[in-house]
């Protein structure tokens, strides 16, 4: 069952009337003959969008309970049970009363256009996701409900409802929008002109990069060549704090201010385990990212700046959104921070963006886990605590008259040595241990200044602060080893669901994968090799990498190789992995057999499915056969037969109209044999253009020579540029589609063969005033033996648009379907112009007016 399509009215602000822009085009639908109903529409109490409902078919609304109250809802069920042609279904971004069907408005309109059932829709600017931010910092007032904008996007027509500010607040001030004792609130607060003005300026930039979409794919459909500018990469780094969301919005604002924009969320994974991040926090921001259909993405990495701009420049983005720092002042002590690092190594090919939230300088809180790979500023505290700590508390102890005992001084020495594991691990601890050991036997254990212990109980001391030192400082370096571990494992194990998701999902091809294994590892190229035996050379199934480290021919030229089984193996360029990263690794080559696996079978399906078609045109073919081409052969037959009969005197004219029988028939035959046979050579890929330079006058003439002079009216100017094709094969084309178009088109009304230049290409069409064809059903007609309805007069067997599509992709061109305005239906058909020939340009006339 084809999809449903859907058209949805963008409201620039309330009350611009989207609502009764969609009413008025159900009228238009009903008008036409379409089927149509109303699912659910919110006329607010308006009365002329009350009075637009007259007329239209309402499909009764659903009553949910919730907390002892009952509200209405569309009724989805009703709805697909009466199955319209098309549904007019107000306010997208609503959120539904607990307990409906679905929990959002949207996803109804989604379960409609999965049965296939057109849906007119509205929604209003402020209630798309990406803009919440903007929105509520305009307005003051936060959107509860948002619709993705992914949806909205997906729209087939997207028609912008406007309407200035100052006309808008007329409307409400004459009480066509809200009810006279909320008028006053709402002039001062919400539509206030600065408000509607920024409103109205989002929805026209917001509107002008989908027309931007629509352009774009118009010139990709066309094959139209023109300057091509970079494509926006916005690369989005996340710490997993509570500023992400900002960050991800922010940067999805940046890449719709450009066709084709993209974002990339990147989480760095440090490689002694993981930072201070939330996993609820991290889930809600994938979850955020895709919705506004970007990509998340985990990296290992040992320095969080150095990885980041590593992945920036791997998937060749041109910006980079971070945070401003969520560090106090006095942090900054131990080094700049990640995004001054970033802006400082990012170079002249990257923008960095550094945006400002709510949690900045704040803190950054405590850490969920520690590893004990420490860094280099921790080492060096932990150091300082354990050997200049006990140096620095001896003299001060000294300095008291009376110091507060030796057991009170083997607790202080004691502190310093758990405050040096802490910060340092073992090493540090166990120097603060000896070093306070020997302080406290020379200084603080009579006889003073001598390294000699008199009183037992004050070795017995001494030894016991020792031993309790090392005790404490085992403990708390094994502490860390195990966090690092379970740290590490956690980190390993989010990299492999997500990575396993999407294989298990069919979302990553094998090129895909690899480039995720480079990106994961920091390394510069991977690739998958294969061989048949012991003893066959390598052969590469799939690569990715830079060209300046190509990857690898041979697992001996890699830096790093993961064998998978005994004929496949995994190979990488850039720098040797420690031992513990190769358990992942093992994961990543096991995957990509997985993948390489699958797309051969996905190859071998396709294989299949060709067969299967060559099937079913050998059984169209002999159908064809036994009734298409048998029906001109009996009208031979029998007019050959009674030329031969001696029982009947034939008179001159009766042999003259059976001659011409026989003649005709012979035609359809040869046709339709032409057809079949060139038919079979596309399918079997025999065709081979002999490409030359030639006029387009001199080719279509001669195709139309086998149509009725009256059927048709020729319009191609002789001023038109020179195309590169087959002569043969573009004859043929023409001369099919022609004679299709004359097949379709009402007795007296002429066909129109007319040619025109384009830019780099040039274009004939071909257009009849038919009955023309759907939309669902433009692409079946070129396929083999089809044909829409009845052909009125002709006959034949399907393929005379059939070959000529294939002729045309066999030159370079392309034929496409367009409807006539008007009626009818009319072909296109794309050649390229001959290389080296300027572009045609339009004639200007001789004199100009401004």
């Amino acid at each position: 069952m084809a999809r449903g399509k859907l058209r949805i009215y963008l409201g620039a602000a309330p009350g611009v009337g989207k609502t009764y822009a969609m009413l008025s085009e159900g009228h238009r639908r009903v008008e036409r003959g379409t089927d149509l109903v109303v699912g659910l529409v919110e006329h607010h109490g308006r009365p002329r969008t009350e009075v637009m409902l007259h007329g239209l078919e309402t499909v009764p609304r659903q009553e949910v309970g919730y907390r002892g109250a009952a509200f209405t809802e569309m009724d989805v069920d009703a709805v697909l049970a009466r199955r319209p042609a098309v549904a007019l279904v107000d306010e997208l971004a609503h959120t539904n009363v607990p307990g409906s069907r679905n929990a959002k408005r949207w996803q109804d309109v989604e379960e409609l256009l999965r049965a296939g059932i057109d849906v007119v829709s509205t929604v209003n600017i402020q209630h798309l996701e990406s803009l919440g931010d903007v929105v509520e910092s305009i307005t003051g007032v936060r959107q509860r409900e948002t619709v993705p904008d992914e949806v909205v996007r997906r729209a087939d027509q997207i028609e912008l409802v406007d309407m200035s500010p100052h006309a808008l607040r007329r409307r409400m001030a004459h009480g066509n929008i809200y009810a006279p004792d909320r008028i006053d609130a709402s002039l001062s607060n919400y539509f206030r002109p600065g408000n509607l003005t920024a409103l109205r300026e989002l929805a026209l930039l917001w509107t002008a990069d989908r027309v931007d979409e629509y352009l774009q794919q118009y010139r990709t459909d066309h094959r139209v060549s023109t300057i091509w500018n970079a494509r926006e990469r916005i690369v989005v780094g996340l710490t997993g704090g509570p500023e992400g969301q900002t960050l991800i919005r922010r940067a999805a604002r940046m890449a719709a201010k450009g066709a084709g924009g993209e974002i990339l969320a990147v989480y760095i994974v440090r490689s002694d385990g993981l930072t201070s991040a939330s996993p609820k926090e991290l889930a809600v921001q994938r979850t955020l990212v895709e919705s506004l259909g970007g990509t998340f993405h985990h990296v290992i990495g040992e320095d969080v700046p150095h990885a980041l701009l590593e992945f920036a420049r791997g998937v060749n983005a041109t910006q980079i959104v971070l945070g401003s720092s969520r560090r106090k002042t006095w942090q900054y002590v131990f080094g700049p921070g990640v995004g001054a690092t970033v802006a400082r190594d990012s170079g002249p090919d990257l923008d960095v963006h550094i945006v400002t939230h709510d949690e900045v300088a704040k803190g950054r809180g405590l850490p969920v886990a520690r590893g004990a790979r420490l860094g280099r500023s921790r080492l060096v505290t932990g150091w300082l605590a354990g050997v200049l700590g006990p140096a620095l508390l001896t003299p001060a102890l000294l300095t008291l008259e009376s110091g507060p005992g030796l057991a009170n001084d083997v607790l202080l020495f004691l502190f310093l040595t758990v405050v040096a594991a802490l910060l340092g691990g073992l090493l540090p601890a166990l120097a603060s241990a000896a070093v306070g050991s020997l302080l406290l036997n020379y200084y603080f254990t009579p006889p003073t200044h001598t390294l000699t212990v008199q009183d037992p109980k004050n070795l017995v001391a001494i030894v016991i602060f020792f031993a309790v030192a090392v005790s404490v400082a085992s403990v708390v370096d094994l502490a860390a080893r195990r966090t690092h571990q379970a740290a590490r494992l956690r980190a390993e194990s989010e990299t492999l669901s997500f990575l396993a998701g999407g294989v298990l999902r069919g979302e990553t091809s094998l090129e895909a994968l690899l480039e995720r294994v480079r990106e994961t590892f920091a390394m510069e190229s991977v690739a998958l090799l294969e061989r048949d035996g012991d003893l066959a050379p390598w052969t590469c199934a799939g690569s990715a990498g830079s060209g300046d480290a190509p990857p690898p021919d041979r697992p001996e030229d890699a830096d790093v190789d993961m064998p998978v089984g005994d004929h496949l193996a995994l190979a990488m360029r850039g720098r040797v992995l420690p031992a513990e990263d190769r358990r992942v690794l093992a994961a990543f080559a096991a995957q990509a057999a997985v993948v390489l696996d699958r797309q051969r079978l996905v190859g071998e399906a396709a294989r299949a499915r060709d067969l299967a078609e060559g099937n079913r045109i050998r059984t169209a073919l002999l159908a064809a056969v036994s009734h298409d081409l048998r029906t001109p052969l009996a009208g031979i037959k029998a007019a050959v037969s009674s030329l031969r009969s001696d029982d009947v005197a034939w008179s001159e004219e009766d042999e003259a109209e059976l001659l011409a029988g026989i003649e005709e028939g012979a035609d359809r035959l040869d046709h339709l044999v032409g057809n079949l046979l060139d038919m079979s050579r596309l399918q079997t890929g025999t065709v081979t253009p002999l490409i030359r330079e030639i006029d387009l006058d001199e080719v279509v003439p001669m195709a139309l020579v086998g149509v009725p002079e009256d059927s048709f009216t020729l319009d191609v100017p002789e001023e038109l540029p020179m195309v590169a094709v087959d002569p043969g094969l573009l004859e043929r084309s023409v001369a099919n589609i022609v004679e299709n178009a004359v097949k379709y088109s009402p007795a007296g009304t002429p066909v129109l063969v007319a040619a025109s230049a384009l830019g780099e290409r040039v274009e004939l069409r071909v257009v009849d005033r038919g009955p023309g064809v759907p939309d669902s059903a433009k692409d079946r007609i070129f396929e083999p033996f089809q044909r829409y309805g009845d052909a009125p007069r002709g006959a034949g067997v399907g393929l005379g648009l059939a070959v000529a599509r294939g002729f045309a992709e066999t030159m370079g061109g392309r034929l496409t379907a367009e409807d006539t305005p008007g009626g009818g239906m009319t072909m296109v058909l794309t050649l390229r112009a001959a290389p080296g020939r300027p572009p045609a340009r339009p004639g200007l006339p001789a004199q100009a007016t401004s």
